[in-house]
């Protein structure tokens, strides 16, 4: 199956516009293939604005988020892999979704990590 991700931070995206919101995207900009003005990144990761009146061209169809923006008044097109976005939340109550930071969909289990059940789960209650 596709990765969720992309279909989740663009539902998250309507929704916060939907409600009069800015959203907001955090992102790892450490990460690979990431283009991002480099003197906004902050321990490794920048926060974009990427409301309706602050970029152009956005584009979140695929594997990557891509729109064109204004740095300090330089014009730059941002590029940044669905799997670089840590978090897509509205600017005004901080509301919106967090993404785990690894390369593995969210929804799909690491399968090193995920131990089988130690037993039966039943308990009596009275």
């Amino acid at each position: 199956m596709n990765s969720s991700r992309p279909y989740l931070m663009r539902a998250v995206y309507e929704w916060i516009v939907d409600n009069g919101m800015t959203p907001y995207l955090l992102v790892n900009a450490e990460h690979p293939h990431v283009v991002v003005p480099v003197e906004h990144v902050n321990n490794g990761k920048i926060i974009l604005n990427v409301a309706p009146a602050a970029v152009q061209n956005l584009d979140m169809a695929g594997e990557e988020v891509s729109f064109s923006a204004r740095f300090s008044g330089k014009p730059m097109h941002v590029s940044v892999p669905v799997s670089a976005v840590l978090a897509i939340y509205a600017r005004e109550n901080g509301r919106g979704m967090v993404f785990s930071d690894d390369e593995n969909d969210p929804d799909e289990p690491n399968k090193e990590k995920t131990k089988p059940p130690s037993g039966p789960q039943l308990r009596v209650v009275k």
